[in-house]
Order: structure tokens, then sequence, then C-alpha cells
């Protein structure tokens, strides 16, 4: 599977609390948003690849300047869908309509080629695309709205349940109409796949690893660098 790559990293990560927003913090001896982008630099059927900055921002040019391939930047927008569709559109000179796009979040650091050669493999040739996923193993419970401090109200089946992450692949002529369909409609879809959800259509889910966790907070990025700590002997052997 020959794909483009776009990574949305305009937002300003007002929960991480830090200095820098959270896919520029500093994690081993580069950033989370290096190691969310290096499987796919080093992938020979990447053909392509999209950042999506946030205006006037300061820190991505002298990330990309040490990279090992070249990324065109795009400037990213209100919220996630505002910058998914600009680096769609920055694709638009080399992406025909049924070119992969993958899409993954600049704050997933602990994604693996493991994970990325196990896309590549069960949705080459579906007709749709899909998106990396975690079965729920937890047990659910929904809070009863009107209780304070918060109580139970009842336990979910968790049977049919899935966290969504990323990368969220899809052709790049669907995910394009689904994205501006969503936004014409005034609607912001929370991933990509709500949005082809919307269409009509049924992504696949495809089993990924646990341990591909978004940074949000101060102790995911602890938590991420135990991840890549522990990884990186079973990656060099």
């Amino acid at each position: 599977m020959r794909y483009f790559l776009v990574i949305p990293a305009a937002g300003s990560g007002r929960r991480f609390a830090a200095s820098v927003p959270k896919q520029y913090a500093a994690l081993g001896a580069s950033t989370v948003i290096e190691h969310a982008l290096e499987p796919f630099e080093s992938d020979p059927d990447c053909i392509g690849i999209v950042v999506v900055v946030a205006a006037g921002d300061p820190l991505w040019a002298p990330i990309a300047a040490r990279r090992t391939r070249l990324i065109e930047a795009a400037p990213g927008g209100a919220e996630r869908v505002h910058s998914v569709r600009a680096g769609l559109a920055a694709l638009a000179k080399h992406a025909r309509d049924d070119d992969w796009v993958m899409v993954h979040d600049a704050a997933r650091p602990c994604f693996s080629r493991a994970d990325l050669a196990l896309l590549k493999k069960e949705l080459a040739a579906h007709e749709v695309g899909g998106l990396l996923a975690v079965p729920l193993a937890d047990t659910l419970k929904r809070a009863a709205n009107a209780a304070d401090p918060p109580a139970v109200e009842s336990t979910l089946d968790r049977s049919a349940l899935w966290r969504a992450a990323t990368p969220q692949v899809f052709r790049y002529g669907h995910l394009t109409r689904a994205l501006d369909a969503a936004l014409a409609a005034g609607h912001a879809p929370t991933d990509e796949a709500q949005a082809i959800e919307w269409l009509g259509f049924r992504p696949r889910l495809v089993a990924g690893l646990p341990d591909n966790i978004k940074v949000t907070t101060a102790d995911d990025l602890k938590l991420a660098a135990a991840i890549l700590t522990l990884r990186a002997p079973l990656e060099n052997v």
C-alpha cells in the first residue's frame, strides 16, 4: 500500500499545561512529533508527508530542518477537521482520488512499525479504508446526569466497543468529500472515520497495540517515555 501521510499538529495542547504544545515536548533525544513521524519516514511506501501547523508556529521549522526527508508544511485551522482538510488541500497537486491517505496524531509517539505493517496488510484491498483501534477491556459505567457527586446509572455492554486511535486510512477522494460534507453541514467530526460514517460507509476496525497512546497530560509523556525505552531493545534485535 503506497500512501500519503497527513499529521495535524496545529493544536495548542491546553490540557498539557506546559510551555510548549504537547507535540513539541521533549521525549528522549527528540520530541513527541518526531517519534510520531519516524515509522512513516522510514517506510518506502510513504510517498509524501504533510505536517499541518498553527499559523506563526516558530517550533516546527527547526524540527523540519533536521528530518531525513522532505516534509511539506501547511497552515492549520481552529479544529482538527480544519487542519486535516488543510493537509488534504496541500496534497491536491499530488494525490489522485483513489490514493490512500493516512492521518496520524502528532501526539501519538508510540505508534509501531508492526502496527503500520498490519494496517497496510489489512486495508490495502479494502473498499473504504479504516482505522487502528483497540477493543475496550475495562468495565464501563454511565453516570447519572443529575448526580452530584457522580453516581452510577448503569453498566454498559462493552462487547462491541472500541477505542479509536490513529492512523486512520482512507482514499483521498472519499476523505476529502466526507470532510467537506461535514463542514458544509456545520458538523465537526472528532475523527476522520466519523466523517466517513456520515457518508454511509463502514470503516474497517484494525486491532492495534494498546500502547499506541495519545499524549494529553504530563503523566502520559512519562508513560510514552517508558514504552519507548522498553521497546527499543526489541526493535534493535
